[in-house]
């Protein structure tokens, strides 16, 4: 059993999907994941196909530096914005895994909102790359790990 850094206020109510050492950059992954919380399960999926299409843009909030502006980024109030593809078929990935669970507890995937999504740095991989004149410099690589938590929006009275 893995240990979720935030739990559910109802338990019933609610679907978790995590990755662990997923192989994507660890800071398209978290403007992405910043990108989608908050929203519907279904627009979110709706929102991630479109950035595999590049008809959407994800903003830049945090990890600015050499980030392109776009007038895509306008929706957001913002000017700098990426598309990471490979970033969002992983999160689409999840978001399926969560839906299924959700399928699977018998829960209404339709009002599903996404409440707490989390990305945390991983190991990084080693490797090496060789240089002019005999030196040897590190060739890094950065996964991450991602944890969402899904909740049936409570019908207010």
């Amino acid at each position: 059993m893995v240990k979720y850094s935030r739990e559910a206020k109802n338990g019933s109510k609610s679907c978790k999907a995590m990755g662990v050492d997923l192989r994507v950059h660890y800071k398209n992954t978290y403007e992405t994941a910043r990108a989608i919380k908050g929203m519907n399960l279904r627009t979110a999926q709706q929102y991630l196909e479109d950035v595999c299409e590049k008809k959407r843009c994800v903003p830049f909030r945090k990890y600015t530096g050499c980030i392109g502006r776009t007038p895509q980024a306008k929706e957001f109030k913002m000017s700098q914005g990426r598309w990471p593809v490979k970033s969002a078929k992983i999160l689409l990935g999840l978001l399926k895994n969560a839906e299924s669970n959700a399928e699977f507890k018998n829960l209404d995937t339709e009002t599903l909102t996404i409440t707490h999504i989390q990305v945390s740095m991983a190991q990084q991989g080693r490797r090496r790359t060789f240089r002019a004149h005999g030196r040897v410099n590190a060739y890094m690589n950065c996964p991450c790990h991602v944890e969402m938590l899904l909740e049936e929006k409570e019908e207010s009275v």
